[in-house]
């Protein structure tokens, strides 16, 4: 199980240290999702700082395992609001199902964790 919540973590905090790295570089493919999803880019890029924190935890997490389960939950909540923005702007199947692999990730992620 151990091996498992290592590999999970390992992917997250790659995929969202990137994340929030290309929203404090401002991306150009992150300023279009901003305005795609009719937030205004001063506020998305600010959503880099717990992407990044969230990422932070997690590779702490491999020895101190409550903060990663904490940086998991922070990251479940994270993509909840993801999927709520994606549903009001009526986004495409494929982009919902990715958000909500993340969040299933997450969960999976903080319950080994936690386990």
């Amino acid at each position: 199980m151990i091996v498992a919540a290592d590999m999970l973590s390992g992917l997250l905090a790659l995929v969202f240290g990137a994340g929030g790295v290309s929203k404090f570089i401002g991306a150009r493919r992150q300023v279009d999702t901003a305005d795609h999803l009719h937030i205004r880019w001063r506020r998305y890029r600010l959503i880099g700082i717990p992407e990044i924190a969230a990422s932070m935890g997690l590779l702490v997490g491999f020895t101190v395992p409550p903060l990663g389960a904490a940086a998991a939950i922070g990251l479940v909540l994270l993509m909840f609001g993801a999927l709520t923005a994606r549903v009001r702007v009526h986004d495409s199947t494929p982009f919902l199902v990715g958000d909500a692999a993340f969040l299933a990730v997450a969960a999976m992620t903080a319950l080994l964790r936690i386990a």
